[in-house]
């Protein structure tokens, strides 16, 4: 089984960004994702309806992040410290070396290669340091954009699911990518 250990938490850049650990300087950012209909369509979660709820969030992500179960990144371009959309690997699963990616862009940054960019970054990060086998993203089938960008970054359609979650009373489909190291 795979040892997990984000004890001390790994910072990563790439060409034009960084990633690095969410902190309260983000929760006016990560509101503006959070509580965007056109991001959260596509992800069945509630809309964030306040600030304290961001700041929560920060504190169990730390929490889920001290205890190795998930990491996530806050995306900055290089020359702004300024929070530009967030990366992880929300599900860990150590006994199968594999992990769920997800990933969210505030609108005025889409459309420039910047997911692209911060997921090539860590599934690098994944495969090589992790040591894990496998990487999936599970996406609603609608999000023609996300499927296109995994689908740049290698990853495989695995299988289309119908109605096999439930959400806001109602089934949702979905489709799940993955890929596989080496």
């Amino acid at each position: 089984m795979l040892n997990i250990d984000f004890s001390t938490f790994p910072e990563l850049e790439t060409e034009r960004l960084k990633l690095r650990r969410a902190d309260l300087s983000d929760i006016n950012e990560l509101f503006a994702l959070r509580s965007d209909t056109e991001i959260m369509k596509y992800i069945p979660r509630p809309l964030a309806t306040t600030l304290d709820e961001m700041s929560e969030f920060v504190k169990l992500t730390d929490e889920k992040i001290s205890s190795n179960e998930m990491i996530n990144w806050v995306i900055t371009l290089k020359d702004n410290p300024k929070m530009i959309g967030t990366i992880g690997f929300y599900y860990i699963k150590p006994e199968h070396y594999r992990a769920e990616i997800g990933y969210m862009l505030l609108p005025e940054f889409q459309g420039h290669g910047y997911v692209t960019e911060a997921i090539t970054t860590i599934v690098n990060y994944g495969f090589i340091e992790m040591k894990l086998h496998s990487i999936e993203a599970v996406i609603d089938p609608e999000n023609v954009a996300s499927a296109k960008v995994l689908e740049k970054c290698n990853f495989i359609k695995e299988g289309y699911f119908k109605e096999n979650e439930f959400y806001n009373g109602q089934f949702l489909d979905t489709v799940i990518y993955s890929k596989i190291n080496g």
